[in-house]
């Protein structure tokens, strides 16, 4: 499986962003996606998942109510809508993927096998 995540840029404190992540090379239908991010001098963490058949999804506290995921298998697309964008929420965001799993682990990027090669966000204050 091959990801590509695109829809970074640069944003204004309060504006929005819709980071999209194409699948290809082998259909992700049954598989979890996830979304993780990594600041400059800070750990890769988690940001929003959701189940292959969309039924869960699973935010960061910090993105509660700001950020949704979303998926179209018959496009093989994931999306992150991201609103009411902070300063903190600056980072390089990657699509990951897994065969699925039990959702209790979605939230665990260790149990991901797939990875894009990131997009940057920029949020200026």
């Amino acid at each position: 499986v091959q990801l590509q995540a695109s829809g970074g840029g640069s944003v204004q404190t309060g504006g929005s962003l819709r980071l999209s992540c194409a699948a290809s090379g082998r259909t992700v239908s049954s598989h979890d996606m996830g979304w993780f991010r990594r600041a400059p001098g800070k750990e890769r963490e988690f940001v929003a998942a959701i189940s292959w058949n969309g039924a869960t999804t699973n935010y960061a506290d910090s993105v509660k109510g700001r950020f949704t995921i979303s998926r179209d298998n018959a496009k093989s697309m994931v999306y992150l809508q991201m609103n009411s964008l902070k300063p903190e929420d600056a980072a390089v965001y990657y699509c990951a993927s897994r065969t699925k799993q039990s959702i209790s682990t979605l939230i665990m990027s260790d149990s991901y096998i797939y990875w894009g090669q990131g997009t940057q966000v920029t949020v200026s204050s």
